[in-house]
């Protein structure tokens, strides 16, 4: 069974964390009142059952509600894992990752919660593949990485607790 939520880890970093807090003040403090006023302008107008403004703004806050329940419940189930000086030389949450593959092709990546995965930006999630082949190993470590197209393997290049030089 392929539940997503159940697979989810609840780990995130602290950047992580600030950017959910960010996002939910955002939208309660700023989003939705803003949306509430225009509602109330559109309802203002009359006949709401042919008025689009009106119908817009109703389902707009709907997404904005749903929204600001998740986040709220997923703020309160989080797990901030911070940095640790113990967890230098080896890959843990909140690594920055630099490895290649056999067919010398080099990967930079960064292993965080599922709430900030960003492929742009090289972030993966605890949850994947690479990531828990990753976990606990060091530099020069070979890695075997499960894929559906067959095992992968990587060499562990770099570790650092902090962003790759894009230079």
């Amino acid at each position: 069974m392929d539940n997503d939520s159940s697979m989810k880890s609840n780990l995130i970093t602290r950047a992580g964390k600030e950017a959910l807090q960010k996002e939910l003040d955002w939208l309660w403090k700023i989003k939705r009142p803003q949306v509430t006023q225009a509602v109330s302008e559109a309802a203002a107008l009359g006949d709401r059952s042919e008025n689009a403004e009106y119908k817009e703004g109703k389902r707009e806050l709907r997404s904005i509600d749903r929204r600001l329940r998740f986040l709220t419940k997923r703020l309160e189930t989080v797990k901030v894992v911070d940095y640790s000086p113990e967890q230098e030389g080896k890959c843990f949450f909140g690594a920055w990752v630099e490895i290649e593959n056999e067919s010398g092709e080099i990967l930079q990546c960064r292993i965080v919660g599922s709430d900030e995965i960003d492929v742009s930006k090289g972030h993966i999630t605890i949850d994947s593949p690479m990531a828990k082949a990753l976990i606990g190993k060091q530099v020069d470590d070979e890695v075997v990485v499960k894929t559906p197209t067959g095992d992968k393997v990587w060499f562990i290049l770099n570790i650092q607790y902090q962003a790759f030089d894009q230079g």
